[in-house]
C-alpha cells in the first residue's frame, strides 16, 4: 500500500513537473514571438526611411548617401533571440536618421511638399505605432512570465529547467514631430 501511494505521489510530481515546464515554454516563446514581431516592425521602418533617403537624394545627395551609409553600417536584424538593447539601439539609428531627414525637408520646401514624401512620412509613423504596440506586448509577456518563475512553488521548478527573468524593453523618450518645423 506504501508503494501505490509513493507511485501515486511520485506520478502527481512529475504530471506537475510537466505541466511547470510545458506553460513556462509557452510563455517564454510568447515573449520570443513578440520580440520577432518587434523586429519584423523594425525592418519595416527601415524600409520606409530607405523610400525617405531616396527621395532626398535628389535634393541633398550628400546628405542623403551619408545616412544610408549610417542605416547600413548600424542596422541588424531584431530576432526572436534579440535583447531589449538591440532593440533600442535600432530604435535609436531609426530615431537619428529621421531627425536628418527633417533637416534636409526643412532647408527644401519642395520636398516637404512632395507627395511621396508624405507618403513616407505616413508609411513610417504607421510602422512606429505598430513597434510600439509591439513593445506593449513584449513587455506585458515579459511580465506574465517573470511574475510566473517567481510563484511558489513554480519557482521551485523554474531554475532546473534553466528559465531565468527576462529583461523589458525600457521606455523611450516620445520622439519630436519635426516634419513643421
Amino acid at each position: 500500500m506504501a508503494m501505490i501511494m509513493i507511485g501515486v505521489i511520485a506520478v502527481c510530481l512529475a504530471g506537475w513537473g510537466v505541466s511547470v515546464h510545458r506553460r513556462l515554454v509557452t510563455m517564454h516563446e510568447n515573449i520570443n514571438n513578440a520580440m520577432g514581431q518587434i523586429g519584423v516592425q523594425l525592418s519595416a521602418c527601415f524600409d520606409a526611411l530607405t523610400v525617405l533617403l531616396n527621395l532626398t537624394r535628389g535634393y541633398d545627395a550628400h546628405e542623403s548617401q551619408t545616412m544610408i551609409e549610417t542605416i547600413k553600417s548600424h542596422q541588424s536584424v531584431i530576432t526572436a533571440k534579440s535583447k531589449p538593447y538591440d532593440v533600442l539601439k535600432q530604435e535609436s539609428v531609426i530615431s537619428e536618421t529621421l531627425g536628418r531627414i527633417y533637416i534636409v525637408a526643412r532647408r527644401y520646401p519642395k520636398l516637404k511638399a512632395d507627395e511621396n514624401y508624405a507618403r513616407g512620412m505616413n508609411a513610417l509613423d504607421r510602422y512606429e505605432k505598430m513597434v510600439c504596440t509591439s513593445r506593449l506586448i513584449y513587455n506585458d509577456s515579459v511580465t506574465k512570465y517573470n511574475r510566473e518563475i517567481r510563484r511558489f512553488p513554480t519557482l521551485l521548478l523554474a531554475g532546473i529547467f534553466g528559465f531565468r527573468q527576462r529583461e523589458y524593453l525600457e521606455a523611450v523618450e516620445k520622439k519630436t514631430d519635426m516634419r513643421g518645423v
